[in-house]
This record gives C-alpha cells, sequence and structure tokens, in this order.
C-alpha cells in the first residue's frame, strides 16, 4: 500500500531528502577542495593486522578450481572469465564478491594456489572496479573489503612481487579516502555501521591515517548510540544483524588495546548488552529465534562471539527496548516477538510477526517462525514476512503490518519496508511459579476496528503452554456487517513430527527428536493440520506442517488453546 497519510508521506519525504542531503555531502567530501583531508591515498605500511572471527570454508578453493565462485548461497560458472567479467546471478552474490570476505575461504584453504588466485583476484579489481562502480563504492561493500583487505593484508601481501603490492595497497589506500567522504551515503542501519567500523580500523591499522581516527571514533560513537539500544538490542530488531556486528566489533576492541588506546565510552557497554542480548534470543538448540529477517543459523559464528561473553549473566525475561520477551521455565524456552516494525528506514527486512512467539522443549524445537529464505530463494521473501508465516492470529487474511509502496523508497532500500502496528502493550508476572505474559496489538484496528489480545502461561514446569486469543474493539462492543475470518498459526519444526492425536479426538500431537510428545488442543474451535514451509533452512525452503485454528467473528471472539508435554522424558 501507498501511504495516504499526511504523516506516513512526511515520513517518506524526509527520509529521501535525508538519503539526497547525505549524498550530496558525500559528492563534496570527495571532491579535490576536501579530499586532501583523509590523508594519503595509500596504505604501505601496516601497523596492525585484525583477527578474522568469521567461519571460513576450505572447499570454496576447491569450487574456484572447478572454474565456479559460490557466494551468498548462489554459485556461479566461470566458464574460463574472471568473476567480476560475467553477469552476477543475483544483486546479493554481486555485493559479497565486491565485498571481499570471500579472502577468508581462499586463505583457509592452505595452499600456495589460492594465495595466488587472491593476489590475481585483488589486483583485477584494482583494474576493472578501482575508480568506478556504483556496487563496490557502495559504502556498506566499501566498509565490508576494507576490513576483508586489512584482516587479510598478510594473505594478500607477503612475498608478492612489486607491481601486485603497489597495485593493492594503493587499492587499499584509496578505499580509505573514498570511504572517509562517502559514510554517510551508506544505508542506514548496520551498512553505515560497518562504513564507520572499517575507517576507524584503518585508522588503527595503517600508518598515516591515525590523524582522521578521533574524529571517526566520535563518529562511530554516535551511530554506536544511536543503532544499539540499552538492552542490547539493534535499532533492526533482527537478532542476525547483533552477531554480524559483533564480529566486526570483537576484533575492532582487540585492536584498540593493541594500540594502547581506549575503547570509546558506548562501544564497550554495548558488547557487553549484545553479548547479553543474544542469550536472550536464544532457543534450547542454541540458535537464535527468527524474528524480523533472521535467517539460516551460523551455529561457528553464533558459538564465536558468545565465547567472548565474560559476564554469561543470566537472560532478563523482558527487553523493553528491543520488546523481546524470554520466558523459560524447566526445559522450555518460549521467545515472544512484542514489538512492531523498526522505523521505515530500516524495515525493508523486517516481517509482519508481532505477538509470534518460537518454542523449544530442551534442545529440541517445537514451533518456530517461518524465518526469512537465504538469497538464492529470494522469490519466498514476500510470504516469509508475512504474518501468516509466524505463530500467532492472522484477521481477515492479511497480516498485521503493512507494506510501503513507493518506487523510491524500494529503490533506497532495496525492497518494500513495512509500518505498524503502532501501540503494543506488554506486561510479563510471575504467578505461584507460572509466566503469564499479557499483550496486544492494533495491527488490525485501522482497517477492521479490532485489536489483538494474546495471554500465554507458562506452567512452573515448563509442561504446559495455555494460550488466549482474543480479538475484540479497544472499548465496548462492535459488531460488523459480516463475519471476518481469522487463523491461528502454528508451524511445527520441521525436525518434529505432527501428527492427528491417535488417543484424543479434535487434538494434534507433536513428537519431538528427544523422545517427547506435545498434545495441542483448542476446545471449541476448528482446527487442522496443514502444509507450511520453513524457510530458514541452509538447504533452502523445507516442507514442514502447521496446526491451525480456523474461525470467523462477529466483532468479538476469544480462542483457548493448550500445548501441553503428554509422554517422554520431561525431568
Amino acid at each position: 500500500m501507498a501511504l495516504s497519510t499526511f504523516s506516513g508521506r512526511l515520513r517518506i519525504a524526509s527520509m529521501k531528502a535525508d538519503r539526497q542531503r547525505r549524498a550530496l555531502i558525500s559528492k563534496l567530501m570527495y571532491s579535490p577542495a576536501f579530499r586532501w583531508r583523509f590523508g594519503s591515498a595509500s596504505a604501505e605500511q601496516l601497523l596492525i593486522v585484525p583477527q578474522d572471527l568469521r567461519s571460513n570454508d576450505p572447499s570454496f578453493w576447491l569450487e574456484v578450481q572447478q572454474e565456479q565462485f559460490g557466494l551468498a548461497g548462489m554459485l556461479a560458472e566461470l566458464n574460463g572469465h574472471s568473476p567480476f567479467d560475467i553477469v552476477p546471478p543475483n544483486r546479493d552474490w554481486e555485493r559479497a564478491l565486491h565485498g571481499f570476505g570471500w579472502l577468508g575461504n581462499l586463505k583457509a584453504a592452505g595452499e600456495d594456489g589460492a594465495q595466488e588466485t587472491a593476489r590475481r583476484l585483488a589486483v583485477e579489481w584494482t583494474i576493472r572496479h578501482g575508480r568506478r562502480s556504483r556496487v563496490a563504492w557502495d559504502p556498506g561493500i566499501a566498509g565490508r573489503r576494507l576490513i576483508a583487505w586489512l584482516t587479510f593484508a598478510n594473505f594478500l601481501l607477503e612475498d608478492a612481487d612489486a607491481e601486485t603490492y603497489d597495485a593493492i595497497t594503493r587499492a587499499l589506500g584509496t578505499d580509505i579516502v573514498r570511504l572517509s567522504a562517502s559514510w554517510r551515503d551508506g544505508a542506514d542501519g548496520y551498512p553505515r555501521l560497518l562504513a564507520l567500523t572499517a575507517l576507524v580500523l584503518s585508522g588503527l591499522c595503517v600508518a598515516g591515517h591515525e590523524a582522521q581516527l578521533a574524529e571517526n571514533e566520535k563518529l562511530l560513537a554516535m551511530e554506536v548510540s544511536r543503532q544499539i539500544l540499552s538492552d542490547g538490542g539493534h535499532v533492526s530488531r533482527n537478532p542476525a544483524t547483533i552477531v554480524n556486528i559483533l564480529l566486526d566489533f570483537l576484533p575492532l576492541k582487540q585492536c584498540f588495546a593493541a594500540r594502547g588506546r581506549a575503547l570509546p565510552t558506548p562501544i564497550g557497554p554495548a558488547i557487553n548488552g549484545m553479548l547479553s542480548m543474544l542469550r536472550h534470543v536464544r532457543l534450547g538448540d542454541g540458535m537464535l529465534a527468527r524474528f524480523n529477517g533472521m535467517s539460516v543459523a551460523a551455529p561457528a559464528e553464533l558459538a564465536t562471539v558468545l565465547a567472548y561473553d565474560e559476564m554469561a549473566s543470566g537472560p532478563e525475561a523482558f527487553r523493553r527496548a528491543s520488546k523481546f520477551v524470554r520466558m523459560e521455565r524447566g526445559r522450555t524456552i518460549v521467545i515472544v516477538d512484542g514489538g512492531g516494525p523498526p522505523p521505515l528506514a530500516l524495515a525493508s527486512d523486517a516481517h509482519a510477526g508481532c505477538l509470534s512467539f518460537e518454542m523449544s522443549s530442551g534442545t529440541s524445537l517445537i514451533l518456530t517462525n517461518g524465518g526469512a529464505p537465504g538469497s538464492a530463494d529470494r522469490d519466498w521473501r514476500a510470504i516469509a514476512r508475512a504474518t501468516v508465516s509466524h505463530n500467532t492470529l492472522v484477521l481477515g487474511e492479511q497480516s498485521s503490518s503493512k507494506l510501503v509502496r513507493d518506487p523510491v523508497v524500494e529503490e533506497l532500500l532495496g525492497s518494500s519496508p513495512i509500518e505498524g502496528p503502532t501501540k503494543i502493550q506488554v506486561a510479563l508476572e510471575e504467578q505461584a511459579g507460572a509466566l503469564e505474559l499479557s499483550a496486544n496489538h492494533d495491527g488490525y484496528y485501522g482497517r477492521f476496528g479490532l485489536i489483538h489480545s494474546r495471554q500465554l502461561v507458562l506452567s512452573g514446569t515448563g509442561l504446559r503452554l495455555l494460550g488466549i486469543d482474543r480479538v475484540a474493539a479497544p472499548r465496548g462492543t462492535v459488531r460488523l456487517r459480516k463475519d471476518l475470518p481469522f487463523s491461528i498459526h502454528f508451524h511445527v519444526h520441521p525436525d518434529a513430527e505432527c501428527r492427528a492425536s491417535s488417543s484424543q479426538r479434535g487434538a494434534a500431537d507433536i513428537l519431538l527428536g528427544n523422545g517427547q510428545t506435545w498434545r495441542f488442543t483448542a476446545p471449541n474451535s476448528t482446527m487442522s493440520i496443514e502444509e507450511s514451509m520453513h524457510y530458514a533452512d541452509s538447504a533452502g525452503p523445507r516442507p514442514s506442517l502447521q496446526i491451525v485454528v480456523r474461525g470467523a467473528t462477529f466483532g468479538e471472539t476469544e480462542v483457548r488453546w493448550v500445548l501441553e508435554c503428554v509422554s517422554g522424558d520431561i525431568t
């Protein structure tokens, strides 16, 4: 939908104006009159090299030897050409190519041929894209490339001939200067934070660029304060973004220590807060809940960053700034999304999953949202973002959030953002050992005049979850002209088995890998087991099943349901 309200049009106009202003400043700062302020376009002497914490795949080198280049979930056939000469299979592949994060894969191969290929491709990039390339010089991509070239500088430069050495160090210096001028033009959120992180790293690592370090530290500190919430969440509300930031910030912290410089004030607390937030949204299998763009899990990288959590404090139940609720009793964990989409400029990857939840018992997942598909399966993205792919109520066959259709905004953000709900209330209490969540949102109020309220009660043992979903007017009684359909979705993780109960009519049993059986019942309601899709899987979208409670409301309806462990090891 297009924003028809005055406030909506004003938000879009403001976002466009801000991007135009930033682009103009970036262009001005890269002009000869100001460019000199950013130091020499050379990086001949490296003082320190950042640590690489990202997971690397040595089999990438085997693919390259077979003239294949696999990035962002897509495998490109080279057929004798350079990867910089072929038509990119998709946008994400192209961005990953110019980001040079794949240098770690070549280094991990541990072969001279892989090192020589890395050098050759780096030099090829300087020839083809060192001056002009819209994608290559996007500030977020340039920031990723700068960090990669700093991190793998020894791999690229050790024993290199003079011509190769000069080409790479010149390109590294040019990256620093150009990114110093253009970082403001980066997309809001992680890309802009990444660009500033790269600039601070370059000031710490490259001789001759220390003069800009103090100013870049201030800029990064301001961006950290704006993007990292007080409880350690990221303003995008995507748990995966926190992992990516920590993979950049932890080496950055080490570089500050190596240079004997104090870490800028907001960064240390932000690191601790983000580590704590990851534990908060972590289910029993060790992976993060699938909210707001969380895609395929990266267990090695998650384990890597959590190994730096020196405090390892117990997770809080309710993170008010990020609006995620953790209900944990016994071996059962329930994580609830108690918030709406982030600000419009950050909502292009957000999902319409307000009041949805995920649930695990021990290390087995019971209910999960669909999650975000990988880059190779972007055709599934729209349905994955819809409310119907989340464990919550859908009213009138519509999502609780609305797509914002505007060609300029879509071009700026890469896809359509979503907005709403705007009013969300969440409360969590403990009653005789049980945890009780009460929440509601107004995502359907503008269209139907109704509010969705949800109550979840997790027993003290963790073996019973009671849910009450209600649609009604916020005040008084509303009688609709005609009944409005609704559905409440419970997506079973594909590793679990779901089938009609053989011992209780109208019930569904969920069989877990740990031997437990959980029974779902919804008395006085129409329940069915239907096909579903789990999008956040490394092998691509994966068929699964869902339990769906369907009905119609005339203006006020309440549905009670129970999910309870009925057999298996419950200790």
